[in-house]
């Protein structure tokens, strides 16, 4: 079922726009507290926009304008999944702060609840927080592939996915449900703090945008020429025709069967389908447009802590793999822009956050006492530019498909990958130094067929070094980081070269 749904706690049939009666008196509690406008986009690897890698030609001005006026966080992960629909857990981490062990589900078959989620998780979320806090709260995004429980709980609901091309079917669809709340707001002359949750269903595919878009960045939807376009995006540095090994989840969705994609990762469908990409970017980046506008007309603008990001991000023909699945660079990081009352202007941090992060860093701006079932950790300091990280060591996951799956471990510019799937049939391990091997680039990255598609001529340090016996030492160091990270996160898988539980 695809309509939209609305919840309210109104009396009779006007919208209420505030929160429950008992709080929708403005007092000490709310006044001068922030907005919060949080925008969420699907699938979208940060080396998309040109704010993380500078020789992108996907147009995203307001986007850009966000990280002229605020601070841009380059060290921004989202933990990863325990299921092929990544964003299932993705979203609910940053709905409850949980980590992505401790949520209702594990990805465990037959195991009807994790024992390991608190209770009272769905009590605890992002909407019921705010909503005790005195602030009206309103959320438009996809349906599904999330924490309905959370949800719902926003006083204002509008969800439904939304991935065609034209207004009533597009992006521009969720951005209308937000101008349509601040008008109702703006009539009612409603003073209450908002939190509104400002997600899109792209740049997810399909990847259906406005023909006028396509045609700037040479892009079909349908019928895909066999000779790439003029105007298409370059294929990614790291891009390679295929992944060097099996990625370890057979008939995965993502990776073989994509409209106007499937199982092809030639140079034509590869940039037409970048361009499709490129084309739903621009065209979220003009919704978010109309409602900064908006905002700015109604004076909340300057008053309004804005944060852009993606729930993972993407492949599409980096590392010759097209979906999420994965915990390279491209797709374990997301972009992360804020903007707001005490945040500096044009700035960069490394930040080492969480998409989990979200939810204390939210409260601890608003004056909020988190509850405890939080796990993340606010970010204030780091956006305030009174210290560099959140964390010094970062964890990755994807079990979604066969099992044990993929781990990482990343610390300083040091990144560890292993790989455990297939039945044993894949167990490989990856070991990077991204100071001077930023794309992760591997041996298959430097055949000169690859270097005739991409234009990128690595260096010879630019390639995996697990195996170069000069860096056994940080190998050994990387795998002993790993297993430690995986025994405090309750992981509970072990890789074939770990000790049983």
């Amino acid at each position: 079922m695809n309509t939209p749904f609305l919840v309210t706690f109104a009396t009779g049939a006007m919208l209420s726009l505030g929160a429950a009666p008992a709080q929708q008196q403005t007092n000490a509690a709310t006044k001068g507290r922030p907005n919060i406008l949080f925008i969420l986009v699907d699938d979208q690897s940060p080396f998309d926009l040109k704010i993380y890698d500078e020789t992108s030609v996907c147009r995203t001005p307001v986007i850009e304008q966000l990280a002229a006026e605020g601070t841009v966080v380059d060290g921004a992960y989202h933990m990863g999944s325990w299921s092929g629909a990544v964003c299932t857990p993705s979203r609910h981490m940053i709905m409850t702060g949980a980590t992505v062990w401790h949520l209702p589900k594990r990805g465990i078959r037959r195991e009807k609840r994790n024992p390991l989620c608190p209770e009272n998780l769905a009590q605890n979320c992002m909407a019921a927080i705010f909503n005790r806090a005195g602030y009206d709260t309103m959320r438009t995004c996809k349906r599904g592939n999330s924490y309905q429980a959370a949800n719902k709980q926003f006083r204002v609901v509008h969800d439904k996915v939304k991935r065609g091309a034209d207004g009533t079917n597009g992006s521009a669809w969720h951005a209308d449900r937000v101008l349509d709340y601040l008008q109702q707001r703006e009539t009612a002359q409603d003073n209450n703090p908002f939190l509104i949750y400002f997600g899109f269903s792209h740049p997810h595919d399909p990847r259906h945008a406005p023909k006028e878009l396509l045609a700037h960045y040479g892009a079909e939807n349908r019928n895909v020429s066999p000779m790439p376009s003029a105007n298409a995006p370059p294929l990614p540095r790291n891009y390679l025709p295929a992944h060097p090994f099996h990625h370890g989840h057979p008939k995965l969705r993502d990776e073989v069967n994509v409209q106007g994609v499937k199982r092809k990762r030639d140079e034509a469908t590869l940039r037409n389908e970048l361009g499709r990409q490129f084309a739903c970017n621009e065209n979220i980046d003009q919704q978010i447009g109309r409602v900064l506008a908006r905002l700015k007309k109604m004076g909340e603008l300057d008053n309004t802590i804005v944060i852009y990001t993606s729930d993972h991000g993407m492949a599409i023909g980096r590392h010759g793999l097209q979906g999420k699945q994965n915990l390279y660079e491209h797709t374990f990081r997301v972009p992360f822009v804020v903007k707001g009352p005490g945040i500096p202007k044009g700035k960069r941090v490394t930040g080492n956050i969480y998409l989990l992060d979200l939810l204390p860093t939210l409260c601890d701006f608003a004056g909020i006492q988190p509850p405890t079932t939080i796990e993340g950790i606010s970010m204030r300091p780091v956006l305030q530019g009174k210290q560099a990280t959140v964390r010094d060591v970062l964890y990755g996951v994807y079990a979604g498909g066969s099992k044990p799956g993929i781990r990482c471990v990343k610390q300083g510019n040091w990144k560890l990958i292993q790989y455990d799937t297939m039945n044993g049939a894949v167990r490989k391990t990856q070991l990077f130094d991204l100071a001077s091997n930023p794309d992760e680039l591997l041996e298959t990255h430097h055949v000169d067929v690859v270097v005739g598609l991409t234009g990128n001529v690595p260096k010879r340090h630019q390639r995996n070094l697990a195996n170069d016996p000069r860096f056994a030492q940080k190998r050994a160091e990387m795998e002993t980081l790993l297993l430690a990270e995986m025994k405090r996160l309750n992981d509970p898988y072990r890789m074939w070269n770990q000790p049983d539980k």
